[in-house]
């Protein structure tokens, strides 16, 4: 997923089904007129994330003419019609970039992010995204921000809820041993609640010292250089025993492999890690410790507002994760340089700056 997070955006709520594909668009300084079911949302800050996943999810992928940006929060600039709830003008938001066909059989299962025709905001020409002043919302995917979550804050509430989900999957009992695989965003997000949730150990594998530091003061109990050390045997030596929970939140082939080779008796591995390739491993290696395997893709509503709760609540404090704050001008400059190793965890975009 992208490195750059829109600050804070006007919203607007989208109608039910997307609209035909329109012409590579300007991101507009004035709003567009909300359609049927949708919010306009102003856009204050927008957030993005490390390159490979803008380059999944959109930069260097998407077709020419859309405009980036799925992680937003903002203001409502306008309120289209047949818009259920009290939703006014002012209100400070930010929303699940998810445009589903609100039929089948995951939507009706109350998990839209699963939907096999979900459109996320910000990927295609159909729905366009928060790298701009005003983007579209279903009101549906609304999520209020109380007063005590900034706009900073509420512009990451997306990638935690991913984090957050992954944590959900592993169903994590108090005093867990955990080990996590990747120290980007969902990884970051991931040590953040694992803490949470009451995880006793939370030791970090990662190869990039900044990361490693960063995962450190999300609380992170202990870390691993897996280029220098043995991953297996320092988790041993810290935890005193075998991960209980493993999430792999990176997504390279052979880390899946990896993953089940160092995981303790009955454990549960959360692959949270978009592996674009295909991967393998030896089956034998889980069943003779009864590994079960839990993919994470996505979130739901649920996961948005628990994670704004626990910001709300002072518990989630996601502030080393946001390493800078960056205008429309200087965007194209930081995508750039994200190409090679970065420090950067979470870039905000401020369309005001």
């Amino acid at each position: 997923m992208p490195p750059f997070t829109v600050f804070a955006v006007r919203l607007v709520f989208l109608p039910a089904a997307p609209a035909a594909p329109q012409p590579p668009p300007v991101a507009p300084a004035a709003p567009r007129p909300a359609r049927v079911g949708t919010v306009v949302v102003r856009a204050l800050r927008a957030s993005g994330r490390p390159i490979v996943g803008a380059f999944v999810f959109g930069y260097g992928a998407a077709p020419d003419g859309t405009i980036l940006g799925h992680e937003f929060a903002g203001t409502i600039a306008e309120v289209g019609a047949a818009v259920r709830g009290d939703w006014k003008v002012g209100e400070r938001v930010t929303a699940l970039p998810i445009t589903s066909c609100q039929q089948c059989e995951a939507c009706t299962g109350g998990l839209p992010g699963l939907c096999p025709q979900n459109i996320f905001t910000g990927t295609t020409l159909l729905v366009q995204g928060a790298y701009a002043q005003y983007v579209a919302a279903r009101a549906g995917m609304l999520q209020r921000l109380p007063a005590g979550v900034p706009f900073a804050q509420g512009a990451m509430v997306e990638p935690l809820a991913v984090s957050h989900h992954a944590v959900e999957m592993a169903a994590l009992r108090p005093g867990a041993s955990v080990l996590v695989i990747g120290a980007g965003p969902i990884g970051a997000g991931v040590v953040l609640f694992a803490r949470l949730a009451g995880a006793r150990h939370i030791v970090v594998s990662e190869r990039f010292s900044a990361r490693r530091e960063r995962a450190l003061a999300l609380g992170a109990t202990a870390v691993i250089d897996p280029s220098a050390e043995d991953v297996a045997g320092r988790f041993a030596a810290h935890a005193g025993c075998r991960p209980q929970v493993v999430f792999e939140c990176v997504g390279n082939p052979g880390l899946l492999r990896h993953a089940v080779e160092v995981a303790g008796i009955r454990a549960r591995i959360v692959v949270a890690g978009v592996c674009l390739l295909d991967d393998t491993f030896n089956p034998l290696t889980g069943l003779l410790k009864e590994v079960t395997i839990q993919f994470s893709q996505c979130y739901t509503e649920h996961n948005f507002a628990a994670v704004i709760d626990a910001m709300a609540r002072g518990e989630a404090k996601p502030e080393p994760m946001h390493t800078g704050t960056v205008g429309f001008a200087e965007l194209p400059a930081v995508f750039e340089s994200l190409r090679a190793a970065s420090p950067h965890c979470k870039v905000l975009i401020d369309p005001d700056r």
